[in-house]
């Protein structure tokens, strides 16, 4: 069973703060610099070590698809798409999170975006 400690998301619910101090008080931004200056390399070998799998129907492995970046820019943009459409029946979950959980999403995709060399979310 999962454990409140491998939770991701803290504040689904949103009984609690769900603004830029609560999420602090959960621990959110607490070691983003220090995930960040570990490198990209280091971030994506950790995501595939984890086993995170995307929250599709899919459940494609993460670390993985971020793999698939290019390393090096061609000179062109590259873009992290946060994809939180509900179009299948019966899901609601994205909406929440957005809602009650913003900021563990936004500093997923800081390091999401860092990681794959992205410029842009």
């Amino acid at each position: 069973m999962l454990q409140d400690k491998d939770r991701i998301f803290t504040n689904l619910y949103g009984f609690q703060d769900f603004g830029l101090k609560g999420a602090q008080s959960r621990g959110n931004w607490d070691g983003t610099k220090g995930l960040i200056e570990k490198g990209r390399d280091w971030i994506i070998d950790e995501m595939k070590s984890s086993g995170m799998r995307g929250r599709g129907g899919a459940g494609f492995p993460t670390g993985l698809k971020w793999s698939f970046m290019p390393k090096e820019s061609d000179g062109r943009p590259s873009y992290l798409v946060v994809n939180a459409d509900e179009g299948e029946p019966g899901t609601c979950k994205d909406r929440e999170i957005m809602r009650n959980d913003p900021h563990t999403l936004i500093e997923g995709c800081l390091l999401a975006s860092f990681a794959m060399n992205a410029h842009a979310a």
